[in-house]
């Protein structure tokens, strides 16, 4: 058998071939995978958002950084993320700003009881020397905050009766977010609140452990609760923040370049965000009715009343965190208006 003959041309055209198929797989390995989760369906805005910080990053790094999303709970819940990203298993983490108020709980002040009348007062906060003072506050626990959206007004819902005075709280055994202030108003209301994990409610509700619970009305539309609870009301007790947060020494380690590249993508998908989550509000709630849920409005009446009940709540603050940080959350949403 005659040996096999190879050109010089095909040589160097099996070299060349060699060589990029090298530099690439060397571009792949050396590229920078972070690891991103969150709580929240798919469907929701901060989802969406993710997505679009995704893209960019990606493409303002020119592949450098390549980000993995883990929305939907894939990781686990909320608290179960927020661990991860203190231990540095992952990168980053989307939640609400509850999650956050063990560990700080200055984030209370800016969720006590109907502080905000509207979207726009409470990011003039956030974006302001309250959220200056926060994010100093995470930096401190290895955390760096890289954005605020809006999670919303949160209303109540129930299977017990319609929501038309104070006295309709009595007694009902409802969830809440692992937040003290927001555990305290629901007592200072007659009801018996219970902190748990969203990943856990669903079940909760469809086998009458709880009666009620209190969400936005995306969430309680996308985690599909209307199929467990009868009664929606418009209470907007608490607006309610999503921070996204990553893990301090990772970010880091990150170079200077990639770090603003971060940095922009973020802001530029929270504002998305915010913008989203405002237009689509009206659409969820009319779709929860839509689908068969009770509405009833809270009177302007009502809203005093529930308002008045939970002045309290304020002042047991007042012994956990320093009282001078609730006066200027105060002030700054007093200017806001």
């Amino acid at each position: 058998m005659e040996p096999l003959m190879i050109s010089k041309a095909n040589v160097v055209k099996l070299a060349s071939l060699l060589t990029a198929a090298t530099l690439f797989s060397s571009s792949l390995q050396a590229a920078e995978r972070l690891r991103v989760a969150g709580n929240f369906p798919t469907d929701h805005s901060v989802s969406r958002a993710m997505e679009i910080f995704k893209q960019q990053v990606e493409s303002e790094s020119n592949g450098e950084i390549q980000i993995d999303l883990f929305p939907a709970m894939q990781l686990g819940g909320a608290t179960e993320n927020v661990d991860q990203v203190r231990s540095g298993t992952i990168f980053a983490v989307f939640t609400s700003i509850a999650y956050f108020t063990r560990s700080i709980p200055e984030y209370e002040a800016v969720s006590l009881p109907f502080l905000f009348d509207n979207r726009e007062q409470a990011f003039a906060v956030m974006d302001g020397p309250v959220g200056e003072q926060l994010d100093e506050k995470m930096e401190a626990l290895g955390f760096v905050n890289l954005g605020y959206g809006e999670l919303g007004f949160r209303h109540v819902t129930n299977s017990l009766r319609p929501i038309t005075s104070v006295e309709d709280f009595s007694g009902m055994r409802i969830r809440l977010q692992p937040n003290e202030v927001h555990l305290q108003t629901f007592r200072a209301l007659g009801a018996n609140p219970v902190s748990m994990d969203v990943s856990e409610l669903y079940s909760a509700l469809q086998q009458n452990v709880l009666d009620g619970q209190e969400n936005p009305y995306n969430i309680i539309a996308s985690r599909r609760f209307n199929e467990v609870q009868e009664y929606l009301s418009d209470s907007g007790h608490f607006y309610d923040f999503i921070n996204a947060v990553a893990n301090q020494r990772s970010y880091e380690r990150l170079s200077e370049e990639h770090r603003t590249i971060i940095d922009a993508a973020m802001a530029d998908a929270m504002m998305w965000q915010r913008e989203a989550a405002a237009a689509e509000e009206e659409q969820w709630r009319d779709q929860l009715i839509a689908d068969g849920m009770e509405f009833t409005p809270i009177s302007s009446e009502l809203r005093a009343e529930l308002r008045e009940a939970t002045l309290e709540v304020s002042e047991s603050l007042k012994e956990r965190i320093d009282p001078a940080f609730i006066e200027l959350v105060a002030q700054e949403a007093e200017a806001a208006l």
